[in-house]
C-alpha cells in the first residue's frame, strides 16, 4: 500500500511553521497511544504513521528532501522509518513526558537503567562518479558497543539486578522537613528501583565497551556534497541495554575536472581553434557514458551550448537524469609564424574586397556613383 503523504497525516498544509507540525503530532500520538488503545491495530498503525510524518516534518533536511521528491528521495537518502514502538520512544520519549506526563506506556514507572546510544556522524568522501552513479562502501569506525561479557546487561554473568535497598524499589526517596514532603530520585540506583549485586567487570556494569566495527554504507544515485546519509542503530550502543544511536554519514564530493554540477544537470566547456569555428569540425567530448563526437558546424560563434540529452546525474527520484550542456570557448593564437600570417593578411584582404564589393552594391552608393558620373558628363 502506497503511503499517505505526511502533511496529510498530520493535517496541516505544506506551509506549516513547526511549532504548529508539533502541536498536530502531540493530538495524534495522544489519540492513538497504544496505552490508551490496547489491542487496537488501527490505532497502533496510526500512532506508528504519525509518528514517522513527524519524524521526517519537523527534521529541515528530511522535510527538504521530502518536499523535492516525497517518499523516493527520502528512501533513496537512507530514510526507513521506525522498526516499532521501541524506537519510537526512544526517538521521542521527552515529548511524551514533557507533554503527555507518561513514557514507554504509562505513568508513574520507575526510569529504567537503559539509556539509547548517542549519534553518530561520520564524514565520507566519495569522487564525482561515485556520487553520479552511486557506490557501496565499507567503513570502519571506533565506538561503544555492547559488551561482550554480559551481552549489554552490565550485570556479572550469573547475576542480575536487585532491588535496590535504598529506595525499595520505588526509584523515590522521601524526605519530611516539617510539614513538607520532598520527593527525589534515588541517588543510589538513579530513578531505577535496581541496582548491580556484581557489575560485569569488563565493562564496569556499563553495559558497552569501545572498539573498532565496520559498517557498510550504501550511497545511491545522485547525491550531491552535503548529502547525510543515516543508518538505523549503527551509532553508539545504548547504555544498561537500551537502544543504539544512528550513524550519519556526511558525504563530500570531489571536483571534476571538467563537468561541473547544477542539480541534475552537468555543464562543461571545451576549446576550438578560430579555424575549427570557421570552416567546421567533429571534436571529442567526454559524457558520462563515455566520449562522444560533438559535430561543429561552420561559422560556429564563441559560447555556443549544444544540449546532450539525458547525459546529466540521476535523480534521486529513482527515474530520470539531467542533461549535459557543452559550451563553446574559441581560442586566438597568441602567436603566429610568418607563414601564418602571411596567410591571414590574404584572407584579410580578400575579406577587404567582398566587404567593398557588398559596400558599392548599397542603393545609396550606386545613386552616388551615378551622380558623379553625371557630373563629370556634363563638364566642357
Amino acid at each position: 500500500m502506497a503511503k499517505r503523504d505526511y502533511y496529510e497525516v498530520l493535517g496541516v498544509s505544506r506551509q506549516a511553521e513547526e511549532e504548529e507540525i508539533k502541536k498536530a503530532y502531540r493530538k495524534l500520538a495522544l489519540k492513538f497511544h497504544p496505552d490508551r488503545n490496547p489491542g487496537n491495530k488501527e490505532a497502533e498503525e496510526s500512532f506508528k504513521e504519525a509518528a514517522e510524518a513527524y519524524e521526517v516534518l519537523h527534521d529541515p533536511q528530511k522535510k527538504r528532501v521530502y518536499d523535492a521528491y516525497g517518499h523516493e528521495g527520502l528512501q533513496g537518502s537512507g530514510y526507513r522509518g521506525f522498526s516499532g514502538f521501541e524506537d519510537i520512544f526512544s526517538s521521542f520519549g521527552d515529548v511524551f513526558q514533557d507533554f503527555f506526563n507518561f513514557g514507554f506506556g504509562g505513568g508513574g514507572r520507575t526510569r529504567t537503567a537503559a539509556h539509547p546510544g548517542e549519534d553518530l556522524l561520520y564524514s565520507m568522501s566519495l569522487t564525482f562518479e561515485e556520487a553520479v552513479f552511486g557506490v557501496e562502501k565499507e567503513i570502519e569506525i571506533e565506538t561503544l558497543l555492547p559488551c561482550g561479557n554480559c551481552s549489554g546487561s552490565g550485570a556479572e554473568p550469573g547475576t542480575r539486578e536487585t532491588v535496590c535497598p535504598a529506595c525499595q524499589g520505588r526509584g523515590q526517596v522521601v524526605q519530611s522537613q516539617g510539614f513538607f514532603r520532598i520527593s527525589s530520585s534515588c541517588a543510589r540506583c538513579q530513578g531505577t528501583g535496581k541496582v548491580l549485586v556484581s557489575p560485569c567487570k569488563a565493562c564496569n556494569g556499563q553495559g558497552r565497551v569501545r572498539r573498532k566495527k565496520k559498517v557498510q554504507v550504501k550511497v545511491p544515485a545522485g547525491v550531491d556534497a552535503g548529502t547525510r546519509l543515516r543508518l538505523r542503530g549503527e551509532g553508539e550502543g545504548g547504555y544498561r541495554g537500551g537502544m543504539p544511536g544512528d550513524l550519519y554519514v556526511k558525504l563530500d564530493v570531489e571536483q571534476h575536472d571538467f563537468f561541473e554540477r547544477d542539480g541534475d544537470n552537468l555543464y562543461g566547456k571545451v576549446s576550438i581553434s578560430f579555424v575549427q569555428a570557421i570552416l567546421g569540425d567533429t571534436i571529442e567530448v567526454p559524457t558520462l557514458s563515455g566520449v562522444k563526437n560533438l559535430k561543429i558546424e561552420p561559422g560556429t560563434q564563441p559560447g555556443s551550448v549544444t544540449r546532450f540529452s539525458g547525459e546529466g546525474v540521476p535523480s534521486l527520484k529513482g527515474y530520470g537524469r539531467g542533461d549535459l550542456f557543452v559550451e563553446v570557448e574559441v581560442k586566438i593564437p597568441a602567436r603566429l609564424t610568418s607563414r601564418q600570417e602571411e596567410l591571414l593578411r590574404e584572407f584579410s584582404e580578400i575579406d577587404k574586397e567582398k566587404s567593398e564589393s557588398k559596400f558599392r552594391k548599397w542603393p545609396w552608393n550606386r545613386r552616388k556613383e551615378r551622380e558623379k558620373e553625371a557630373a563629370r558628363s556634363a563638364r566642357p
